[in-house]
Order: C-alpha cells, then structure tokens, then sequence
C-alpha cells in the first residue's frame, strides 16, 4: 500500500515538474520581445532561483570541498550553459521547436558513450538515435531549407550539448557512498551559475523598466514581474525540486518518460498562450523526437551500464532527475 501511494505521489510530483519546466519558455519569450535581452532573462531566473535556494546550500556547505568539481561543473554547464542557450534560441525560433532540438542530449550522449568512451550501445539505442534524428529533420523542415532560423538551431542544439555534459556530471557525481545530494547540487549549481552569468550577462546595463511594465502575449498583456515570478519560482525552484524527489520515488525510467512531456506541454503552451503555430510535418516530427529519445534511455537496463550508457536523461536513484536540465 505505502509503495503504491508513493509512486502515486512521485508521479504526480513529475508531472508537477514537466509542467512547471514546459513553461518557463512561454513565460519567458515575452520578456525577452518586451526588450529584455535573452542573457538578461536568465540572470534573473538563475540569481532569483539561487536565492530562494540558499538556505538549501547553506544546509549542504559541506558539497563545497567534497565535490567542487561536481558544482563547478553543473553551474556552468546545466544551469548557465543550457538556459542561455534555450532561451537565447526562443528569442530566434518557436520555443516547441527549440525544446525539440535540445531533446537530441539522449542521442547525443549515446554518440559520447560509443565514440568518445568506445563502450558499446545496444540496436534500441542505435534506433533511438535514428529516430531522434530523422524526427528533428521534419521539425526543422529540411526539404525547405531550413526555414528556421539558422542560428537559433545552433543555439538550441547548443542547449542539448550541454544537457549532456549534465548527464555525464549526474552519472560520475551521483554513485557510491559518496555520492552528492541532489537538492545541494542544484543549489550551489545555482549559485555558481548566477556568478557566471553576472559576468557574462552584465545585469547593470539591463533595461530595468521593462520589469515595471506589461508584456504582449499573443494579444493580451501581462504584467512582466508576473512573468518572471513563473519563471523563478515555478519554472526553476519548484520544477527542480518536484522533478528530484519525483525521482527517488519512481524508477528513473518512469520519471524520464514522464519528463518527455516537457517538450509536448511546452509546444502545446507555445501554441495556445503565444499562437506558435505548428505545421502537421513538424507534429509528426516532434512525436518522432520523443519515441527516439524515450527509446534511447529506456533501451540499456541501468544495472548494466548506469544512466549515461542507457543514453538517457533519467539518472540513477538519488541523482539528478531527468527534467532538470530542461530549459
């Protein structure tokens, strides 16, 4: 009974958490059209989701000298490197079409495991693979010419290389007795990636007064400090910690499929709040996208192999969950 109400309680707490990641897109393209520049945006999330944190990081100091590398790492990578890649992307191309590029990190990180680490990959994770790609050709539309722009499918598919650099980070980080708590890793992966992106952002020069003001959504206004309190509070503090407590309740593959629809809920927000449009071939593609890279985590069983060689974005029992790198 009580283990039946606890994977009730980590899938719903899943669900909580691919809705709250789903959305922080929709809230932040907004902002980003009201003046606001992308690397701007995400200084704000970041720094205003560090500090919520804070009293978790303090609770976890120790983290600092047991796994400095471990923090440095997810800060720049997970936290710093995918959000400014995502959201410098959506201010290009259509926030379901980005998140759709960056759900390539499951294939991406089986190209890791075979070509840089030479450990071999099952058929399931080849087909995977092949499905990830040939879905995202239809996303992007390449019988067009790549309608989209050119540079906003760098950026977003820059997005995905970072998401695997976490999925390395999860799977050397999150084993063995000394293994890191995933609630302070995401604290101080906060905290170290609001340090990087005060460099790197300059939040002096940012136009404040937009904060003050209203932005369009598709047609109607809303207050931006509204946008912005969605995307600190829901899209980062809450979607990070439903998503790791999700995981120690349910199986990492659960909690990774489940994950997937953080791409279908962000396209469907885009759609309905922003008039994001998608044609019938880039539906099919996007469904392709998130058979291959559900195909691609599930396919190596985790005892085998661990978390990066399935190639898949759900880590092992106490790490970091699946939806977390998720824009």
């Amino acid at each position: 009974m009580h283990a039946s109400q606890g994977r009730s309680v980590g899938l719903g707490l899943a669900l909580v958490s691919a809705f709250a990641f789903g959305g922080s897109g929709v809230a932040a393209k907004p902002l980003i059209e009201a003046g606001l520049d992308p690397l701007h945006v995400v200084w704000l999330r970041v720094t205003g989701a560090a500090l919520v944190m804070l009293p978790v990081a303090w609770r976890h100091r120790r983290l600092v000298l047991r796994k400095p590398a471990l923090l440095a790492g997810f800060g720049l990578l997970a936290v710093a490197g995918v959000q400014a890649c995502y959201f410098a992307s959506i201010s290009r191309i259509p926030v379901g079409v980005a998140l759709l590029v960056e759900y390539l990190a499951p294939a991406l990180v089986l190209g890791w495991v075979r070509f840089v680490q030479r450990r071999p990959v099952s058929r399931a994770a080849a087909l995977g693979v092949v499905l990830a790609v040939g879905g995202l050709a239809c996303v992007v539309e390449v019988w067009s010419g790549l309608s989209f722009d050119a540079v906003g499918l760098l950026l977003a598919l820059g997005a995905a290389c970072c998401q695997v650099g976490y999925f390395v980070l999860s799977d050397q980080g999150g084993e063995g007795e000394d293994a890191a708590d995933p609630l302070g890793v995401i604290a101080y992966g906060l905290l170290i990636g609001a340090l990087v992106l005060t460099v790197v952002a300059r939040p002096w020069d940012m136009k404040w007064s937009v904060l003050g003001g209203s932005a369009d959504m598709n047609g109607s206004q809303v207050p931006a400090v509204l946008l912005l309190c969605w995307i600190v509070l829901i899209a980062t503090v809450v979607a990070y910690v439903t998503g790791v407590i999700s995981v120690r309740k349910l199986s990492p593959q659960v909690a990774g499929v489940v994950a997937c629809l953080e791409a279908v809920l962000a396209t469907v927000f885009a759609w309905v709040l922003l008039g994001e449009h998608l044609s019938a071939p880039q539906i099919i593609g996007g469904a392709v996208v998130l058979t291959g890279a559900f195909i691609a985590q599930s396919s190596a069983p985790r005892a085998a192999s661990g978390p990066v060689a399935s190639g898949g974005p759900a880590p092992a029992e106490g790490e970091l969950s699946a939806g977390q790198s998720a824009a």
